[in-house]
């Protein structure tokens, strides 16, 4: 019996779909990320030479992944990337997926005077850390994970990227970061009784440890200003909700909305 060869749009078509049926956010995306992986090709060329013949072996090939996806997996696990600003980092489930609302902590450490030092708190990927060295050569950055298995991954980002960072294994505030100029940290602040209600991309895949951070959600956040230094500036991520109590720890406090118009980020001093 002969094979039916489908065109590439065919079969990316029929992939979204099966996406969909699964519950993805973004069924058409995800499948044209996952073929033009397969492809070895930019995405764009899924549209461009779509009308080409695919090959059962490729078909197959991508076909996996789809059904991967399906199972609820981010795609940046399985692609085993992520880009973030101008750079492109290497992830696994040892650390979280980068996401947009946290280039806002990049924004904030690029007003920074040059040659001055900032440090990222739970760094996970690296991903903030590296961003800000990678557009601000001239400033000193240092990062650190409570979590060893994260800063493998970051450490071979920087590695990877070229960028001088150094990082540092600690909870809170490590030796390397006294006297910096800014703290940025995308620390836990999911609450304990949110886990369950996360997204299966969340609760089936990424570390919880780098996410949940006790009944409130601001165990991480409230410990890491309680050890920083008085009069030391920080600029802190957490959830639209929390804002308003973030503030109150910080003296001179600001908060700053992501794209979609939510308080995302708050700057403020130690008091």
């Amino acid at each position: 019996m002969a094979t039916t060869v489908r065109t590439t749009l065919e079969a990316v078509r029929e992939a979204a779909a099966e996406l969909e049926r699964a519950g993805c956010g973004t069924p058409r995306l995800d499948a044209e990320l996952l073929f033009a992986a397969t492809l070895g090709v930019p995405r764009e060329r899924i549209h461009l030479d779509g009308d080409q013949p695919l090959s059962p072996k490729l078909e197959a090939a991508a076909s996996a992944l789809v059904a991967r996806r399906a199972g609820r997996e981010p795609v940046a696990y399985i692609l085993g990337r992520r880009e973030f600003r101008r750079i492109e980092l290497v992830v696994d489930p040892r650390v979280l997926v980068p996401r947009p609302e946290t280039e806002l902590l990049v924004e904030v450490a690029l007003e920074l005077p040059g040659g001055t030092g900032v440090h990222d708190a739970g760094t996970g990927s690296g991903a903030v850390a590296l961003a800000i060295k990678d557009e601000r050569p001239d400033l000193v950055v240092t990062a650190s994970d409570v979590s060893e298995a994260a800063l493998h991954v970051a450490r071979a980002n920087a590695a990877r990227l070229g960028l001088a960072v150094d990082f540092n294994c600690a909870p809170g505030l490590p030796a390397s970061a006294a006297g910096v100029d800014l703290v940025v940290g995308n620390l836990p602040y999911v609450r304990d009784d949110e886990w369950p209600t996360l997204a299966p991309e969340i609760r089936l895949h990424e570390p919880r440890e780098a996410l949940v951070a006790g009944p409130d959600g601001l165990e991480a956040i409230c410990e890491l200003v309680d050890e920083a230094p008085s009069g030391a500036a920080l600029a802190l991520e957490h959830a639209p909700r929390q804002a308003e109590h973030v503030r109150g720890l910080l003296a001179g406090a600001r908060t700053c909305r992501d794209l979609s118009g939510r308080e995302r980020v708050t700057l403020g001093r130690v008091p």
